[in-house]
């Protein structure tokens, strides 16, 4: 607080958020103004050649939207997944059975073991795997 010349109440200044920049897009925020995670916003600044200034604006104007919430969709057009991507995706297949593929039975889980030389972390004991207590090595 201050207090100027000769004045009897002092000069209270607004409090000011320590976070300027970010910013609610009211639509898509729920009700309960809570602004923290996807729905908050961050300001940013991009540069657009003439045309595309040109493009965004004429899509702002056909739609009546700002031209901030029309760049907004397209990003989040391009941030989607395609259906197809679930559909004929080949990490989301079985892998094939390969008869002549011989691995131990802790091969996933002690994989260290089997490329680098490791000791095990984890054995079986009464038909579980258990993890192992590693006694580092004194070389050196």
């Amino acid at each position: 607080m201050m207090y100027r010349h000769r004045m009897k109440k002092p000069l209270t200044y607004p409090s000011v958020s320590p976070v300027a920049s970010v910013l609610q897009d009211r639509s898509s925020e729920p009700s309960d103004g809570v602004s923290k995670g996807y729905g908050a916003m961050v300001r940013t600044q991009i540069y657009l050649t003439r045309h595309e200034h040109e493009f965004v604006s004429a899509e702002s104007r056909r739609r009546g939207e700002p031209m901030a919430a029309v760049i907004r969709a397209f990003i989040d057009d391009k941030m989607r997944l395609p259906d197809a991507a679930w559909e004929r995706n080949p990490m989301l297949e079985t892998s094939p059975e390969d008869p002549d593929l011989d691995l131990p039975e802790d091969a996933a889980i002690n994989h260290d073991h089997y490329l680098y030389g490791a000791p095990k972390k984890y054995v079986k004991n009464r038909g579980k795997w258990v993890f192992t207590k590693i006694v580092p090595s004194s070389q050196g």
